[in-house]
This record gives structure tokens, sequence and C-alpha cells, in this order.
């Protein structure tokens, strides 16, 4: 069973439900998490609000709107556990979507998703982060060592000059720090926390968003059980990662055992 955290609000639909719906499809049970234990919905922004003439540079496709549209009318989705509630004992892996507006801070700065976060490490389960999701794990930091748990992985996240700033600077006039949730970058955070910066891979200079059938064109890092994303355009191959991951885990048990 894995486990998707989401904050109180403001979180991407597709760095969601693309990997949701993956799992769905290859039979895998998935379980919710948020604050408070509710129903927890994306950035409307992003899911109807739009903008305007950016819309076919900034906002969510209509196919991965499909994805999230089936997200949350599923039953596990509408009864979320409180993160407080969470055991991640009973768990075999660990997502953590990514967002930009406000809402996302009740997921980046809560204690208690950190501690779940932990566990995941300790243990070496399988953990997959994108986008801003990147951030907790920065911020989650190992008791033996008191660094961050991604200290001495390689990982990758929001590229700061080629996509926060520039939705940034494109949206200020009257959007103001829609795209800043923070006044670090995520890539300027994500890089301190690592022990060698050079770790952080910011993938080609030129993105494409990738697709169902174009999964190639998605930019992930896997460095053990750890898996990395920067942005949207690259969830359909993190979702694919994702799943090989998972698979290999599976059969290694099996192994094992």
């Amino acid at each position: 069973m894995i486990l998707i955290l989401l904050p109180t609000r403001d979180y991407d639909p597709t760095e969601s439900s693309v990997p949701w719906q993956a799992m769905r499809q290859a039979g895998i049970e998935v379980r919710f998490a948020t604050p408070e234990g509710l129903p927890a919905y994306a950035d409307p922004r992003l899911v109807d609000t739009g903008f305007g003439l950016l819309n076919p540079l900034l906002m969510t496709r209509k196919s991965d709107l499909i994805s999230y549209a089936r997200m949350i009318e599923d039953e596990t989705f509408l009864q979320p556990l409180a993160y407080a509630d969470v055991d991640p004992a009973q768990f075999s892996g660990l997502l953590i979507p990514g967002g930009h507006a406000q809402g996302m801070r009740s997921l980046l700065e809560s204690g208690q998703a950190r501690r779940i976060a932990r566990h995941f490490f300790k243990i070496a389960k399988p953990v997959a982060a994108i986008c801003h999701g990147v951030l907790l794990l920065a911020r989650t930091l190992d008791p033996d060592t008191g660094r961050p748990v991604i200290d001495g992985y390689k990982v990758t996240a929001l590229v700061a000059s080629t996509m926060e700033l520039p939705a940034w600077i494109l949206t200020a006039l009257w959007l103001g720090r829609y795209y800043r949730t923070y006044r670090q970058t995520v890539e300027a955070e994500v890089r301190a926390a690592l022990g060698k910066p050079a770790d952080f891979q910011r993938g080609p200079w030129v993105s494409k968003r990738d697709s169902a059938d174009k999964p190639q064109h998605g930019f992930v890092v896997r460095d053990r059980q750890l898996l990395t994303a920067r942005w949207p355009g690259d969830c359909h191959r993190f979702a694919s990662e994702w799943l090989r991951m998972l698979s290999e885990q599976t059969t290694s048990s099996v192994a094992i055992a």
C-alpha cells in the first residue's frame, strides 16, 4: 500500500493524479493523508481558473485534468488519513506531489509530514517526490546525522532559471508572488540540503512536456530508493519509473522471503 501526502489545498493536479492513476491501473492500493484528515483539492487556478493567454504554457493539460477528476471521486481520496494518524510502517512507499500556491505550506512546513518521510528513509522504502514536494525531504532531518535525509543522494526538483523564475516573471504583474511559495527558490533550498551541491541534477536546458505516449520527454532522477522529478511535464515518466521501482521492491521482497 502506497501513501500519498497532500496539503490542505493548492497542490498540482498533474503531479498527484498521474502517478495515482498509474498505480491504480497497476492494481496497487493507495491511501491519502492530509493535515486534518479532510479531502484536499488541487490549486483551482491549475484546475479551472487558468492563466488567460498563457494557458498553453502554464495550464494543466486536459488529459491530466481527466485523471484528476477521477482521483477526487475515489473513495480513498474522500476519506484521507490525518497526518497525525498515519502509521508509516503500514505503507510500502511514499509519494509527495508538488504545487506552488500558498496552501502547499501546510505540507512543506508540517512536522508530522517530516515524521512520516523520516520513517521511509530510515527503513529504505521507496520514496517519490516532484517539484516542491522535494522541499519536504530537504527539510526532514536524519536524527543520527542531523543532516537532511536527502544528503548523499542525487536529486532533482523545480529548476530556478528555466522554470520557477520565468513563470513568476511572466505572471507577477497580476498574480504577485503566486509562483514564489518562498523567497528562496526550490532549487536553492534543495541544493543547500545536499552535501555536494553538484548532486542536484538540472536536466536538459530545454524541457518538453511528456505525455502518456511520449514519457521519454520527461526527466527524472533515481538514486537507490529515491525518485525525484522537476515539474508537471515530467509526470508520465515519473509515474512509469515509480511503478518500476515498486515492482523491483516487490520482486526483491519475494526473493528474500
